[in-house]
């Protein structure tokens, strides 16, 4: 795009390309009529985009670029050529011409001049390596969470924005939930009183492995380059098991399991109406059961206690041991809120009017077109790099402590535990030559 300097009024910017959240923060599909589509908008004013990692929840993403006309969607990239294939129609489609190209190595998207911003939607154990080169290109993004694999590899990517100084969103899409942000600003402008307790949980037991097949070595499919998906992660043999639907989740050498995977999204809501969670250093003590079914080996389900200097605890479990979503919980009242509802007691509180003085959140009703925005004023989006370095880091830190069978304390400016090697030593994790952070 052209004058990628120019400042545009965000407030005008929203209002022309308002869109309907939906429940997971993507848009329902309106007619062109409504978005806006038939207004002109001129190619060099578009932000360009190459999507990698394109299968469900790539693809969601993709379709959230497709229906802002400020956006354009310029490739697809992807290890399984049918994926690749569908994207690439979805948008030919789109934009009734064949200008989108396909690849599997995101390498070459990255090396194209004529692309603003990358989409990354792989499994969790490539975001570091993926982000941090499209940072170095220039490239703004939109990665979904978490920001990988290991303590280090999220600094990574944090370190490597603010370096380059891209526009980065974190595809925690909660924060553009109108139910999200009024519980945050809530808890942020003392209408609870001061905050004692924060209960947070998130799904894990109730996810299991769907492959039931052998766990003997089986022949790569046609079309599909095993060797890309498996990129730093240790080399295995191929196996159906370890690809499928939620499979993948719940083997450690992809993902740290859905205590960080899924928790990451209401953790995210807890340090962001109470600031205090992400900003200081704390002691943790998780338990915690792991899978052993098929190739699966990470968490099962959990139940962890954060304890700041302050007094403030933050209680993290898997949602069976408590109601899924975020709770922030004060001495004069308590909010809860999860995707489906928010609650309060009293229950006026949800008609609390905020005051000019109060602090106002950034106020984002669609994830995708947040990030365009943030990318034409030259602002943060509203969950920039260091929100979704936080969110990511609070569940590993409790992996770690599960993991080791002992409290933990974390030392947020050194960002080093505390008087144990043994658990600073699992801050990073090993890659599989070549890659490179």
């Amino acid at each position: 795009m052209n004058n990628r300097n120019q400042p545009l009024n965000r407030r005008a910017f929203l209002k022309s390309m308002a869109l309907t959240a939906g429940a997971i923060g993507f848009p329902t599909i309106l007619p062109s009529s409504v978005l806006g589509a038939g207004r002109a908008v001129s190619p060099s004013n578009r932000i360009t985009v190459g999507c990698i990692g394109v299968g469900g929840r790539g693809k969601a993403i993709l379709t959230g670029f497709l229906v802002i006309p400020e956006a354009q969607v310029l490739a697809v990239c992807d290890p399984y050529d049918d994926r690749q294939q569908q994207a690439r129609k979805m948008v030919d489609e789109k934009y009734a011409s064949k200008d989108c190209k396909t690849y599997r190595d995101f390498r070459e998207v990255l090396a194209r001049r004529d692309i603003d911003a990358v989409a990354i939607a792989t499994q969790d154990h490539w975001h570091a390596l993926i982000a941090t080169a499209a940072a170095k290109a220039g490239k703004h993004i939109y990665c979904e969470k978490p920001f990988g694999v290991s303590m280090r590899e999220c600094q990574a990517i944090r370190d490597a924005v603010r370096k380059k100084k891209v526009v980065f969103q974190t595809g925690t899409q909660q924060r553009s939930d109108r139910k999200f942000r009024q519980a945050c600003e809530l808890a942020l402008n003392g209408y609870l009183g001061k905050i004692h307790t924060v209960q947070v949980a998130a799904p894990g037991p109730e996810y299991k492995p769907s492959y039931k097949g052998s766990l003997e070595p089986q022949p790569v499919p046609k079309g599909f380059d095993w060797d890309m998906w498996a990129g730093p992660a240790p080399f295995k043999p191929y196996n159906l098991g370890r690809v499928s639907w939620p499979d993948w989740y719940l083997i450690n050498d992809y993902c740290t399991g859905f205590i960080v995977n899924w928790g990451v999204h209401h953790l995210d809501i807890a340090a962001w109406g109470c600031p205090e969670i992400g900003a200081a250093s704390f002691e943790v003590g998780c338990q915690a059961d792991y899978r052993n079914e098929g190739f699966t080996d990470n968490v099962n389900g959990w139940n962890s206690t954060f304890t700041f200097a302050s007094g403030l605890k933050m209680i993290y479990t898997d949602s069976p041991q408590q109601k899924s979503g975020c709770k922030f919980i004060g001495d004069e009242g308590w909010v809860h809120v999860d995707r489906p509802s928010i609650v309060a007691g009293p229950e006026s509180l949800l008609e609390t009017k905020l005051k000019d003085s109060d602090l106002h959140l950034r106020q984002s009703d669609n994830h995708v077109l947040d990030f365009i925005a943030a990318i034409r004023d030259r602002t943060k989006p509203v969950a920039d790099v260091d929100a979704g370095y936080k969110a990511s880091y609070l569940g590993m830190a409790a992996d770690i402590s599960a993991r080791l069978r002992k409290k933990l304390k974390w030392d947020v400016k050194k960002e080093r535990f505390t008087a144990a090697e043994e658990a600073n030593a699992m801050l990073a994790r090993p890659l599989r030559s070549p890659w490179k952070l």
